[in-house]
């Protein structure tokens, strides 16, 4: 797996807006607009977490390059 050369070529997920609450009809649609909303989170989590595992590597890269020669 390769790391991009730019961390602005692999951005960190950004989660999603949450309807206000006046947006919802109150009329029982299925689904209604919190349950796709919470879908969405759900895959921002998911997002973010691979997003996390990808940036990984380039942290403990940064941090070994920070470190003073012993």
């Amino acid at each position: 797996m390769s790391l991009p050369l730019h961390p602005e070529d692999d951005p960190r997920p950004e989660p999603p807006e949450r309807p206000n609450d006046g947006d919802c009809c109150q009329s029982g649609c299925s689904p209604c607009i919190f349950d796709l909303y919470a879908e969405e989170v759900q895959r921002w989590r998911e997002a973010l977490a691979a997003w996390e595992a990808r940036q990984a590597p380039r942290h403990a890269a940064e941090a070994a390059e920070a470190e003073p020669p012993r």
